[in-house]
């Protein structure tokens, strides 16, 4: 870029090698960030878990108002739309307040609604639902109260229409959330390209001069000499400089 007729030019390679050498802060800096997600969704994130119910759509033919049709069994596509139709039927809100009142939860119908997922399963005639909440036991609760209230709504609704239980809902103690392995990473990631940012920034606004190779590489200007360091250095040539200011600071 250029500003006020100067050029400034980013080299890479300096900044690579810069970034090397502060190669332990990233690290440092990609530890402590892991530790921090880690430690966040261990001990301040309520843990979800699942549960589901498999319900088979046990249909050849039914009516939908005034229309009539049939399905075989080896009509996947059709079948799919039918459990479209299910899982409608499932997420308004009438068919969820039937769930509320018979499973006892406390939850509104909105609520619920987004705790239940539907789902066909391996593309097949077969519904999965699988309810996620805080407590396992509760997620099957919700579960099983489906698998008794869906079929009776569906044949309210749709004649002919029935759903046979596959799979009941048995609690799972294992959590679906958070990810303890997903929040770690995440932290490491950030870490790195947090540490990298301000270290390419610190290493960009520095304008020291530390040595001559800085100079070389830095300014297209001769080095027509160097000041040695005659306070520290064990040149005995130098040797009178350095005990005499020691002498005189005592």
């Amino acid at each position: 870029m250029e500003k006020e007729g100067v050029n400034y030019t980013i080299d890479l390679v300096y900044l690579l090698k810069s970034l090397y050498r502060r190669l332990w802060i990233i690290i440092l800096t990609a530890i402590v960030a892991s530790v921090l997600c880690f430690s966040y969704a261990k001990f301040c994130i309520t843990p979800l878990y699942s549960s589901y119910v498999k319900l088979y759509v046990n249909n050849n033919s039914f009516t939908l108002g005034s229309t009539s049709v049939s399905i075989s069994p080896s009509d996947i596509t059709a079948a799919q739309s039918l459990l479209k139709t299910y899982s409608d039927i499932l997420d308004s809100r009438s068919t969820l307040e039937r769930i509320k009142e018979k499973s006892g939860v406390n939850y509104s119908w909105k609520e619920l609604s987004d705790m239940i997922v539907s789902t066909s399963s391996n593309n097949t005639e077969i519904m999965k639902v699988t309810v996620t909440t805080y407590d396992p036991y509760e997620s099957s609760k919700i579960a099983n109260t489906i698998a008794t209230v869906l079929p009776i709504r569906i044949s309210e609704i749709i004649d002919g229409a029935s759903m046979e239980v596959v799979d009941s809902a048995v609690p799972n103690p294992s959590k679906v959330a958070p990810s303890l392995t997903r929040y770690t990473a995440i932290g490491f990631l950030v870490g790195v390209l947090l540490s990298v940012i301000l270290l390419s920034i610190y290493i960009l606004l520095d304008d020291k001069i530390y040595d001559e190779e800085y100079i070389l590489q830095k300014y297209d200007y001769p080095i027509l000499g160097k000041v040695p360091n005659l306070l520290n250095t064990n040149n005995k040539s130098y040797s009178y400089y350095s005990q005499r200011t020691k002498t005189q600071n005592k």
